[in-house]
């Protein structure tokens, strides 16, 4: 059985929340639930280094290597 809540749009914003954004629930003391928003880790990081991507180019890498 599921149970639904409705969020304040306002709220949403506040907490960087949007829709299709999965969330997970754990209860935090009698009469508190708390939301957090579940990151893909690799989407939350993915371009953050750069260079990383060049430096980790396997295809290149396996090139150089029949050179």
């Amino acid at each position: 059985m599921k149970h639904q809540i409705t969020l304040p749009v306002a709220v949403m914003r506040e907490a960087g929340i949007e829709v299709g954004d999965e969330l997970f629930v754990r209860a935090d003391r009698e009469g508190r639930v708390v939301l957090v928003r579940e990151r893909d880790r690799i989407d939350q990081w993915a371009g953050s280094f750069p260079g990383l991507t060049a430096a980790t180019d396997l295809e290149g890498l396996r090139g150089e290597w029949d050179e």
